[in-house]
């Protein structure tokens, strides 16, 4: 039955999740990973889907993505550490500023290049965020197309590229202290390894503090994710002039569960290995969300959306990284 489909679904999933993982971890730069196994899990999942390995009738169930990303999530809040923030709190400000200007700038980039509403959306969180696993969050709770879902990540994935080649050099040529470089690669490289890699790349000091930076980012990740999700529901609630049923629908609850995580966590009601084993889980989890949405992913489609996002979505990668520098500047990092 549909049920059995879901589970036969999953399962696929799982298993690509895993080679995936394993791929990513056979991948080595510097003694980094730089590959994530959620960008080889979609492209997996993509190829699966466009080379026709599942038979037609299998399709609408292996859309069923949002199941275990959901729960991936509310296990990442056990892992939520308000010291992280403490550690530095310049960092924050940064942060802060980065993620502003660049979200609306990127955003309204997309629009006037006549992107849709959401896409523009995705790429905005993505490039400003966390790159993949903020896009996969927002994805379902503003019900963006899973073709656009999965370009977005992939146009997120090849800027972040990018700056893991150009910024360490540029941070020598700069000669930029570890500290500068760490808070800048911490806020300007999207996904989370390529952010860690390009900190390593420069130096020890700056790896750690990168990484720490990365995710105190990574913290407003669900805020920005439920910011936007309100804001196009609210649109789409008015739009259809529904009441407040619309809104409610749209709420995304899983917050609660991570929330509910982070609060457990807090109060020591987790040993450090339960933590560390809910962050695999939940890594995990999300991981599988990625290989689904590669299989709702129609080339065909892609290249009906073009060249242009990926053009946008570097100009927002070098938007955010010249804010952050400037940011760090001002604040007279050196």
């Amino acid at each position: 039955g549909i049920n059995n489909m879901i589970l036969i679904g999953w399962l696929v999933m799982a298993i690509i999740a895993i080679l995936s993982t394993w791929l990513s971890g056979i991948i080595s730069i510097a003694g980094t990973h730089p590959i994530e196994a959620m960008m080889i899990g979609i492209v997996l999942g993509a190829i699966a889907r466009n080379v026709g390995l599942f038979p037609k009738k299998w399709q609408p169930f292996l859309k069923k993505f949002e199941t275990p990303l959901l729960w991936g999530i509310i296990l990442l809040g056990a892992g939520f550490s308000v010291s992280i923030a403490k550690e530095i709190p310049l960092s924050l400000i940064v942060i802060i500023v980065t993620m502003a200007v660049g979200f609306f700038a990127i955003y309204l980039i997309a629009r006037k290049s006549g992107l849709s509403d959401k896409f523009s959306a995705l790429l905005a969180v993505g490039t400003t965020i966390c790159g993949g696993s903020a896009i996969a969050i927002t994805a379902p709770l503003i019900k963006a197309k899973e073709e656009e879902t999965s370009y977005a990540v992939s146009v997120i994935v090849i800027s972040a590229f990018m700056l893991l080649i150009i910024m360490p050099f540029l941070g020598k040529l700069l000669g930029l202290n570890e500290t500068f470089f760490g808070i800048w690669a911490g806020t300007s490289v999207h996904n989370t390894p390529q952010t860690i890699a390009t900190g390593y790349i420069f130096g020890e000091q700056a790896g750690q503090i990168a990484t720490m930076v990365k995710f105190t980012r990574n913290m407003f990740m669900i805020i920005v994710a439920i910011l936007v999700s309100i804001n196009f529901r609210v649109k789409e609630a008015t739009q259809q002039r529904l009441e407040k049923k619309a809104i409610l629908s749209a709420f995304p609850w899983f917050l609660f569960g991570y929330l509910g995580m982070a609060f457990f966590a807090a109060n020591g009601f987790f040993t450090p290995e339960g933590v560390a084993f809910f962050g695999k889980a939940g890594k995990f989890l999300i991981l599988m969300g990625m290989v689904g949405i590669g299989f709702g992913t129609d080339f065909i489609h892609i290249k009906r959306l073009g060249l242009k996002p990926l053009i946008i979505g570097i100009i927002g990668t070098v938007i955010v990284s010249v804010v952050s520098y400037t940011t760090l500047v001002i604040l007279n990092f050196c």
